[in-house]
């Protein structure tokens, strides 16, 4: 079984019965102690379970709001080898000094790892993102004002004045609900709405959106046009339909494949 189909698997037992010993996580996932203990560590790194001693307990958050989609934890735990090797490639597009913009999303956040070395001005607005650079970082984080969604990891604001309306940044991160023919699109008028002000404000927009993104997802707000992407990064499970049609709208295709080592 892959890292990210027993990720799923240990989460989903924890949703039915809240909490689970080592032992019973080994048998339920045939795997060994020493698998199902980088699990839990993996898992807990990430905010998607609680270490007990001796087993693991579901980080049961219960959102006083939500947005339109599935929840954060939800697509962090998908293609979640994909989206590594994504962010990770995302990352080394940025030096010391750059001033850039990273929008809350699953694969955006991985970028975390990656820029822990980096000295940067980063605005975002995902709150969990902004706590972990600055607590693993030496980079500068600028988040807007707004109300924060908890089940999305996600900081939004219905006003037009925040502290992002004088950020200009030299590239601009974003995920993708789904890309089509028509454009980037999105699930959640109010997230389109925030990373609408943001477009402008960056001169380039590279996205981060894995194989399956491609189609239309039941996402259906149009962010912006492909025209208006410079660069998209996915992974390997891409189609060549879907890359011509990309490389047809003028946007460059970086395509990467997941180390043996997250698979």
């Amino acid at each position: 079984m892959s890292n990210e189909k027993r990720h799923a698997a240990l989460l989903k037992i924890l949703a039915e019965r809240e909490r689970a010993t080592i032992a019973e996580l080994v048998e339920a996932l045939h795997a060994s102690v020493a698998t199902v203990r980088r699990d839990i560590t993996w898992l807990a790194e990430r905010g998607l379970l609680h270490r007990l001693r001796g087993g693991a307990e579901r980080a049961a958050v219960r959102p006083q709001y939500a947005l339109a989609g599935g929840s954060f934890d939800h697509f962090l735990a998908q293609s979640s080898a994909a989206k590594r090797a994504i962010a990770r490639c995302a990352a080394h597009m940025c030096n010391d000094g750059d001033t850039v913009t990273i929008a809350s999303g699953s694969t955006t956040f991985m970028m975390v790892e990656f820029l822990a070395l980096r000295r940067m001005r980063i605005l975002t607005n995902s709150f969990l993102m902004a706590e972990q650079l600055l607590t693993r970082s030496q980079n500068d984080i600028i988040v807007p004002g707004g109300l924060i969604y908890r089940e999305q990891n996600v900081i939004l604001s219905p006003f037009e004045n925040d502290m992002s309306q004088g950020h200009y940044a030299s590239k601009m991160f974003l995920g993708a609900a789904a890309l089509t023919e028509v454009g980037l699109l999105a699930r959640d008028p109010l997230v389109l709405q925030a990373e609408r002000r943001l477009l402008n404000q960056a001169n380039k927009l590279v996205v981060l959106a894995d194989g399956s993104k491609f189609g239309e997802q039941g996402a259906g707000l149009i962010l912006c046009p492909l025209a208006k992407l410079d660069c998209v990064i996915t992974d390997d499970r891409v189609s060549d339909v879907s890359v011509r049609m990309l490389e047809q709208a003028g946007v460059r295709v970086v395509v990467v494949s997941p180390e043996a080592s997250d698979v």
